[in-house]
């Protein structure tokens, strides 16, 4: 089973940036999808980003395109989100999921079977 530990969240201004990091055991990074989905108050959750290993595939929500960037260390089993430019509506708890996806179908939905606990990112002036 995946296991995955995130880090790299904080507080930052507006305009500034961060990185999160996914690291996953259980797995290489060999056909697997990784997401990261974010939650803010009292909204439902949505996802941000999404890196499909078999196909080599990389997906953004229009509000995140040019400003968000995944990536991957293989050697280190870890994805990363660099999040530059960050905006006020940025604010939220951000999660990594992940799971086995040979075919590439996970990306654009939600159904990963392991979940991070969460870390949270909060842009404010």
């Amino acid at each position: 089973q995946l296991q995955i530990v995130e880090s790299g969240g904080g507080s930052v201004q507006p305009g500034g940036s961060l990185r999160l990091s996914c690291a996953v055991s259980g797995f290489t990074l060999d056909y697997v999808a990784i997401g990261w989905f974010r939650q803010a108050p009292g909204k439902e959750r949505e996802g941000v980003s999404c890196i499909s290993t078999s196909d080599g595939s990389t997906h953004y929500r229009d509000s995140v395109r040019g400003r968000f960037t995944m990536s991957r260390d293989d050697a280190k089993n870890t994805v990363f989100l660099q999040m530059n430019n960050l905006k006020p509506e940025d604010t939220a708890v951000y999660y990594c999921a992940a799971d086995l996806d040979p075919y590439g179908r996970l990306c654009g939905g939600d159904e990963f079977g392991s979940w991070g606990q969460g870390t949270q990112v909060t842009v404010s002036s």
